[in-house]
């Protein structure tokens, strides 16, 4: 395979798997707050808009949605719920460019790394919600085991190298070959997230950090990522919690929809029909849809 092809194919990668991540659904105190950081700083463009939300995407494609509530509580930092919505960029040059806006507009970042399958940047909106910036290296780049899962790391990411090979040209917002390519979230015990990501939905583990596992489809690094690191022992999300209320997973592999579907059945987990998709809650009472592709 070419290296264009290769490049072309990575862009996409995380999208083009049996099972991707599609939008993810948050509940925020001050909405036009939060609103404006999404579309300021992360350069999401407004879709819909009503009273009590807003829809923002990239391009047209929807990606968060942000509602609110008279009475909205706030999330302890050690509930179950989103460690971060990880937004992933199609190349380097996008990362990088998106690194330059961001210091212009003295964006306060938590964190860089390199995950030697990716680079990825840390931040938080201004209620406190976790946000990954990231690019992949090309699959072809990743170190895949025996056993099919692939290697992971936490190395320091080289900030000002990104900064300095940006393009020198303004940025023009969050491109539309964006998309959500992980979920990380933060559950109360790992064994019965496991049970739940792989057993249940059929992801596959593809690594293991201490007190979290990482779950992908199709040979993705990580789809879905669920730790214990600030929520061990969390029990079920309370009504009315700031934060994350539901995400969706798009499945390409109708295959894969209905056996997730007939394991839930089986197991007698409610799942109800709704205009997107298949809704339910993962042990946490954190909402998810599973949704076909169209």
């Amino acid at each position: 395979m070419s290296d264009a092809a290769l490049s072309s194919e990575a862009e996409s990668f995380a999208l083009t798997r049996p099972i991707h991540v599609g939008r993810s659904h948050l509940v925020v105190s001050d909405l036009d707050t939060v609103s404006s950081f999404y579309q300021d700083m992360l350069g999401l463009s407004l879709i819909d808009k009503s009273a009590s939300g807003v829809t923002l995407g990239a391009g047209t494609r929807p990606l968060l949605t942000l509602t609110t509530a008279r009475d909205v509580s706030r999330q302890p930092r050690n509930a179950a719920g989103l460690f971060h919505t990880a937004f992933l960029l199609p190349d380097r040059e996008e990362l990088g460019h998106w690194l330059a806006h961001a210091v212009s507009r003295g964006v306060r970042l938590d964190g860089a790394s390199d995950h030697l399958v990716s680079e990825a940047i840390y931040l938080s909106d201004p209620e406190g919600n976790g946000i990954e910036i990231y690019r992949d290296r090309r699959p072809d780049e990743w170190n895949f085991k025996a056993d099919g899962t692939v290697e992971m790391a936490t190395y320091g990411l080289d900030l000002q190298g990104l900064y300095d090979a940006a393009p020198k040209t303004p940025w023009g917002g969050m491109t539309d070959r964006a998309a959500i390519g992980h979920i990380h979230l933060q559950v109360g015990n790992i064994p019965e997230a496991d049970r739940f990501y792989e057993g249940v939905l059929g992801l596959k583990k593809m690594a293991v950090y201490p007190g979290a596992s990482f779950f992908g489809a199709g040979t993705y690094h990580h789809h879905i990522a669920a730790n214990i690191w600030n929520s061990r022992g969390a029990t079920s999300r309370s009504t009315g919690m700031a934060g994350l209320s539901d995400y969706s997973l798009t499945f390409n592999d109708q295959a894969a929809l209905d056996k997730a579907l007939a394991t839930l059945e089986t197991l007698e987990i409610p799942v109800s029909r709704t205009a997107e998709g298949h809704a339910l809650k993962d042990p946490w009472g954190i909402g998810l849809t599973l949704t076909a592709s169209a």
